[in-house]
């Protein structure tokens, strides 16, 4: 029985069987005999979204291409391709996404049915940008929606955690093919935190890190710009040396006790001023090759500093061995039944540990400071909501599990996460 487990190794399946479908038909035929599925992108998912002990997809390798609208404003994608080879498809035929996260390994699929997001003020998860869906339902029928075909399908679809079907295309929002230029700096996290609306205005994308222990950021703006200003060739972004910042994760994993001297240390050589320029689709992703374990909360925008600053201080106050910085961004409201901004513009917090070191004790902790001001998790990244809380958090959540018991009566592709988290 060949095994599975997900990124950082935290989440471990033994599926049935994990099958890797060429075509719709073998994937129709897949889906409609099985008792269990579920579906795997790049296992970027924290959360156990993949575990499963009955048939695990991988549709990286099913017919499909990029169709482009004679508009040239969206496009149907295959849903279970890279957000890499989408986005280098995309810029060979002028078109880029409006928007992406800072690592581009995960499906289109998986990226869209979790919320995935970047960031920047004005600009919504990649599960906004989606306008159609091709769906290989419970019964293994190829099945569309949009707001007009099957339109209560649609808005369930736009965030599913994959309860619905088997998404194997979908319709895209795109752009003329754009260039960013990206900067990082060092700057005082209490100098970015007077400044913040103003920083986030000036540039499309705005995004800060800082580590637990440190009074600095390291801060990053990535804002279009014309061909002529990009480099001939692009180098690495100017967020830090990932050779480096393992080493430093492993004394801190050896001996925890240096997790703050270290980090006061590295902010020291950190975040030099650096720019580069080039495709967007090349100059969204970054290296992210140091395992992690990672939670992340999504809130309204006006409490993101200040619920920052209170998870700060409980690490020192704790003296937590937190070795990864927090991640702080901006994203744009939105109306997803089922997504953490649909309750208007936010503010990202991401909370990271080692892989190689303790995370569950400190992951608890910290959870009940991200959630003191109404935040809600994100789905892929670790939590611990339950059933009662999801009803709390989200209105339109009998809505969206009322489509789904629609779509899929027997629960088919509901794990034994998601059936204990929605009470299926």
């Amino acid at each position: 029985m060949e095994g599975w487990k997900n990124w950082s190794g935290s989440v471990v399946a033994t599926p049935s069987r994990i099958a890797r479908p060429r075509t719709l038909d073998e994937l129709s035929r897949l889906v409609a005999k099985a008792d269990k599925v579920r579906v795997v992108g790049a296992g970027h998912s924290f959360m156990p979204l993949c575990e499963t002990d009955g048939l695990l997809l991988d549709l990286s390798e099913l017919d499909g291409a990029v169709e482009i609208a004679p508009d040239r404003k969206t496009v149907w994608a295959p849903a279970g391709w890279s957000l890499k080879r989408l986005t280098a498809a995309l810029w060979a035929e002028g078109l880029s996404l409006i928007n992406q996260g800072d690592i581009n390994p995960q499906s289109l699929a998986g990226a869209t049915a979790t919320g995935t997001h970047g960031t920047g003020a004005e600009l919504g998860s990649l599960s906004t940008q989606t306008r159609g869906f091709r769906l290989i339902t419970a019964d293994g029928r190829l099945v569309e929606c949009d707001p007009d075909q099957e339109p209560e399908l649609f808005q369930a679809q736009r965030l599913s955690l994959g309860l619905l079907g088997v998404a194997v295309a979908i319709r895209i929002d795109v752009v003329p093919a754009y260039h960013l230029e990206e900067r990082v700096s060092r700057m005082p996290l209490a100098q970015v935190a007077e400044r913040i609306d103003e920083l986030a205005a000036a540039t499309r994308h705005m995004e800060f890190w800082v580590f637990p222990y440190s009074d600095d950021v390291i801060f990053k703006t990535l804002h279009p710009v014309p061909a002529e200003a990009a480099d001939e060739t692009l180098g690495k972004s100017g967020e830090g040396d990932e050779d480096t910042f393992r080493t430093i994760c492993d004394l801190c994993a050896a001996l925890p006790v240096l997790t703050a001297p270290l980090q006061k240390l590295m902010m020291k050589v950190a975040g030099k001023p650096a720019r580069r320029a080039g495709p967007a689709f090349e100059v969204f992703p970054s290296e992210r090759n140091v395992r992690f374990e990672e939670m992340e909360y999504e809130m309204p925008r006006a409490a993101g500093l200040p619920t920052l600053s209170a998870a700060m201080a409980h690490i020192r106050k704790r003296r937590l061995p937190i070795t990864f910085p927090f991640e702080f961004r901006l994203v744009a409201g939105d109306d997803i039944w089922m997504s953490p901004f649909n309750i208007g513009a936010g503010a990202s917090i991401s909370f990271h540990q080692y892989a190689r070191m303790p995370w569950k004790p400190a992951f608890a902790e910290m959870e009940a400071v991200l959630a003191d001001s109404g935040g809600r998790p994100h789905w892929a990244k670790r939590h611990n909501l339950t059933t009662a809380d999801v009803h709390r958090l989200y209105p339109r959540a009998a809505d969206f599990l009322r489509v789904r018991t629609a779509w899929d009566p027997t629960a088919k592709f509901a794990n034994a996460h998601l059936a204990q988290l929605f009470g299926i």
